[in-house]
């Protein structure tokens, strides 16, 4: 039985449909992960599932007693509390109840109340509170004002543990949070017990957690089983088959306008009936919501400049007491696309300053390039003027922007970023997160500049928004400097990795070829030599006595059977591991669970079967190519 359904829901902000007489069911213990354009209604629908908002019509059928538990994207928390106290407001009811309880006021039924603190788990809380801060590392004495976006993630997610809920609502939980954490909150909802419906454009961090895919587009929910991949396959088929029912109808629709403009010439009644048809296929056109357009992106890079970037020479900068680069060396050059790793609070902002000249470094010599003109995207977004139109945002003065050396008009180009014309005079405040993201790269874009500094520029961004800005700074011939958690994003741009190892040894920065991926596979192993080279080398062993020596044991040559055996097993390998590629290219798509679910489990055992014969093989191929 699910756990909640939402039947025929209705919701419209304005002229704009964000739910359109959809629906949505959650069972127990699925993972699922909504996903959708900027501005769809996501979060909207969210609030609805954890009832904080209602729909225009509908209805939302909750199981009896259900514990839902909502965290919000910037979730706020009470001024002048602690972190204890900030994460036991997750089991508020708890607190009160047994507060009640132990006043004994006149009249209270105790029964009653002892029933309800011992549903809500109430007499130990406290215990709970302890036991989610030590396993998050949270201090329960911080003040919650002074905390990072991080760590207030953190404690936003550690009162949504205690409150033990069996629906887990985030919206967007991976914003603010660095690398680890990421990883860490990984691991924390794939061991979730109960159900999860997660608003997340990270794309690494949806194939990770998600046992399910559910697209809100153009008003309707669609839900697709598995991870992204398959997503995408699935949904690529369905727009082309759309298309193809859009193209048939809009030609039919013509054929008949043609028709009635010609005049009436069959026999009345058959006119009639044509003529009603019309006014349908008319009906029916106007009421279909087209595929939505994609971001057209174009980057200007303007003068090239010279051939160095910068050059680093043993810079260290230190803030006070506090070492945040040590002697760190790197010569980047035009055209790199370098990323930035590390923790919140690590100094990446304060290296990427040093690196362009608005830091001087407290040790160390810095070489800058000639003709350097720099274009910056601010995760805070504090170059937008909420106040300030679209239009004046993105050309202040004018109604022209100049890309590549032609002009084009304004409202032109923020049609490129999915803003109506309707839109262009509205305050910026109005916007969305990832709609304000979304304006800031344009004006960002509108910049001619060759090198690129991008701080977090995926949060909020809808999942086509990030994958066009890839293929944008990919064939961008400028410089970049990538600051981002967005694991996938780092590995599908940057050629290069500045990382942060501050944990070996203070202020400590290396440089790495390849993406985030190839660091991680590079730090291992070097941790894993630096661990071996550690340890103690192991005390010799005294000689054995010296025994006579043996006769050296005839080396027995390979029989025919066995050579020609031995020949024959890389073909045999090979056929192995190609039929055990196709069958998990079968099981990772919905074909065969939607079109032939009774041989999923004879695909499964005979992938299975595959991997023992293949060990097999690879064992006997060992043994004989060692004689």
């Amino acid at each position: 039985m699910a756990l909640l359904t939402l039947t025929n829901a209705h919701l419209a902000y304005g002229h704009v449909a964000l739910l359109d007489g959809t629906g949505l069911s959650l069972e127990s213990g699925e993972r699922v992960g909504l996903i959708g354009r900027n501005g769809a209604g996501k979060s909207s629908l969210l609030k609805i599932l954890a009832a904080l908002e209602k729909p225009d019509d509908g209805i939302l059928q909750v199981q009896q007693g259900l514990r839902r538990y909502y965290v919000p994207q910037e979730p706020v928390f009470e001024p002048g509390h602690t972190v204890f106290e900030a994460v036991s407001e997750g089991v508020a009811e708890a607190k009160a109840v047994r507060a009640r309880y132990e006043a004994h006021a006149p009249g209270e039924d105790l029964d009653a109340l002892q029933t309800r603190i011992e549903a809500l788990d109430g007499w130990n809380w406290e215990q709970r509170v302890d036991e989610t801060l030590h396993r998050l590392n949270l201090d329960p004495e911080a003040q919650v004002d002074a905390l990072s976006g991080g760590t207030k993630k953190r404690v936003a997610l550690a009162q949504a543990l205690v409150a033990s809920p069996e629906v887990l609502l985030l919206d967007e939980p991976t914003n603010h949070l660095d690398l680890d954490a990421i990883e860490w909150l990984q691991g924390l909802l794939v061991g979730f017990r109960g159900a999860i419906v997660l608003i997340s454009h990270d794309r690494a961090f949806i194939d990770a957690v998600a046992t399910r895919i559910v697209e809100l587009d153009r008003g309707q929910l669609r839900s697709y089983p598995g991870n992204l991949a398959a997503f995408e396959a699935a949904k690529q088929r369905e727009l082309e088959a759309e298309a193809l029912a859009s193209a048939r109808a809009d030609k039919l629709l013509a054929q008949e306008e043609v028709w009635v403009r010609k005049g009436v010439e069959a026999r009345r009644t058959r006119s009639v009936a044509r003529i009603a048809r019309l006014v349908q296929l008319r009906e029916q056109r106007a009421k279909r919501r087209d595929q939505l357009g994609q971001v057209r992106l174009e980057l200007d890079a303007g003068v090239p400049s010279g051939k160095i970037v910068a050059e680093l020479n043993k810079v260290s900068l230190r803030f006070g007491d506090k070492l945040l680069v040590q002697d760190f060396s790197s010569t980047l050059l035009r055209g790199d696309k370098v990323g930035l790793i590390g923790p919140n609070g690590a100094g990446k902002t304060s290296l990427l300053k040093v690196i362009l000249g608005e830091l001087e470094p407290t040790a160390g010599s810095v070489r800058r390039g000639t003709n350097l003109s720099v274009a910056y995207f601010d995760q805070m977004r504090t170059a937008l003027d909420l106040d300030a139109t679209l239009a004046d945002t993105i050309s202040p003065g004018s109604e022209w922007v100049e890309i590549g050396g032609q002009r084009k008009h304004v409202m032109s180009y923020l049609g490129d970023f999915l803003f109506s014309p309707a839109r262009a005079n509205s305050p910026v405040r109005t916007l969305s997160g990832g709609e304000r993201n979304r304006l800031l790269l344009a004006r960002l874009f509108a910049l001619p500049a060759n090198v690129l500094v991008l701080d977090e520029p995926t949060n909020d961004l809808d999942i086509d928004t990030l994958e066009l800005l890839e293929e944008l700074l990919q064939s961008y011939n400028g410089t970049v400097f990538l600051v981002s958690h967005d694991r996938r994003f780092l590995d599908n741009v940057v050629t290069s990795t500045i990382a942060w190892e501050g944990d070996a040894s203070p202020g400590l920065w290396r440089e790495y070829e390849g993406g985030y991926e190839d660091w991680k596979l590079q730090r291992d192993r070097s941790r894993a030599a630096q661990a071996a080279a550690a340890k103690p080398a192991p005390v010799p062993a005294p000689p054995p006595p010296v025994a006579a020596p043996r006769p050296a044991a005839p080396v027995r040559k390979l029989s025919y059977k066995e050579q020609r055996e031995l020949d024959e097993l890389p073909a045999r390998i090979e056929a192995l591991e190609a039929e055990q590629k196709a069958l998990e290219l079968q099981l990772a798509s919905n074909e065969l669970y939607a079109e032939q679910p009774q041989r999923v489990a004879e695909v499964q055992a005979r992938f299975a079967q595959i991997e023992e014969q293949l060990m097999a093989a690879l064992e006997r191929w060992e043994a004989l190519s060692a004689r």
